[in-house]
């Protein structure tokens, strides 16, 4: 099999964790086929690269050093930045402004491009994104939707590759990437060794069981927050949008229009997002029973509230309950 070459295209203030993360589960994938395959050529060549060749300073003042960029890769991939805050990613970084023209030029000359974590943003950046789906870190996939609307984001996804844009979730998605393209390029037995060797998650497909809705940002808009802390304060009473609309002096219509204007979505689709939010944070830290959870946050059936938690958490409250209960002390 030839030779897939994976270029990293690194720059001042990326995580250096998402470079080196790549770099060495591929790395082991190469010498575990050897092992296991016998000799051959390898499965994988990584460079790192940078526009300007020579050390780059990563993210916390880690030097990394780097080479020019070379030959068209098989793929190119762009790590996340450290952000100095939520709001460092509303806007385009200037000071990225020539990687986001070197990966506009690159994908235009068909080479596919991967971002991992937050370096979705600069694919975004780049027009990547617009009517591809995408996904990010959960924490960021709000803002990613906002900034680029043509892009089709999901923010529970680990993983989404279309039309040779490759986009990951948050920064230890590096390894999930790294596994992705090892499943591409090695032998069944090959990517169980490696997985298992490097102690990674081959079902791991999804954010969502690690989304904390209190860690989301706020509306921008003051009616959609004004809104979303009404229902906030009414978690475990019918949803009535008539009465929401009575509250607000406005008409159901006018309340649908500007809380998904400043948004993105309704307040029904926010009231299921605080309701998950709030059974997730009883599932581990209560000794409520699933049916108790399923009252206290607003529903009478527990078997409707089941389907609603797994068709966003991707499991049932049981099963996240098992895997993220806070053990008493």
């Amino acid at each position: 099999m030839k030779t897939k070459r994976i270029a990293i295209l690194a720059y001042s203030g990326c995580m250096g964790m998402e470079v080196f993360g790549l770099c060495d589960t591929l790395l082991l994938a190469n010498r575990v086929a050897v092992a296991i395959d016998g000799a051959g050529p390898p499965l994988f060549e990584v460079t790192v690269t940078s526009l300007g060749g020579g050390n780059v300073t990563a993210a916390g003042g880690i030097p990394i050093g780097t080479r020019k960029p070379g030959a068209r890769p098989d793929l190119l991939v762009v790590p996340g930045m450290a952000l100095s805050d939520r709001h460092a990613c509303t806007a385009p970084m200037s000071a990225l402004a020539p990687e986001v023209a070197y990966l506009a030029k690159a994908f235009a000359q068909g080479t596919p491009v991967a971002a991992v974590c937050v370096g979705a943003f600069l694919l975004g950046d780049a027009g990547l994104l617009d009517g591809r789906r995408a996904t990010t870190s959960w924490l960021f996939a709000p803002d990613l939707a906002r900034r680029f609307p043509a892009a089709m984001v999901d923010p529970a996804a680990m993983l989404v590759e279309d039309g040779g844009v490759a986009t990951t979730g948050s920064f230890s998605a590096a390894f999930d990437l790294a596994m992705h393209l090892v499943r591409q390029g090695a032998s069944a037995k090959v990517q169980r060794a490696v997985a298992r060797m490097g102690l990674l998650d081959e079902r791991r497909t999804s954010q969502a069981p690690f989304i904390d809705t209190r860690m989301l940002a706020r509306p921008d808009g003051a009616f959609a927050a004004s809104v979303h802390a009404w229902l906030g304060q009414r978690l475990a009473e019918p949803y009535n949008l008539r009465r929401v609309a009575a509250a607000f002096h406005v008409s159901d219509r006018t309340l649908l229009r500007r809380v998904k204007e400043e948004t993105g979505q309704t307040p029904l689709a926010y009231l299921q997002q605080a309701r998950v939010g709030k059974a997730k944070v009883l599932l581990e830290s209560t000794a409520l029973s699933v049916a108790q959870v399923t009252e206290r946050v607003g529903y009478a059936d527990v078997a409707t509230f089941g389907a609603l938690f797994k068709r966003n958490v991707g499991q049932s409250p049981a099963e996240y309950r098992r895997r993220f209960r806070i053990s008493a002390r």
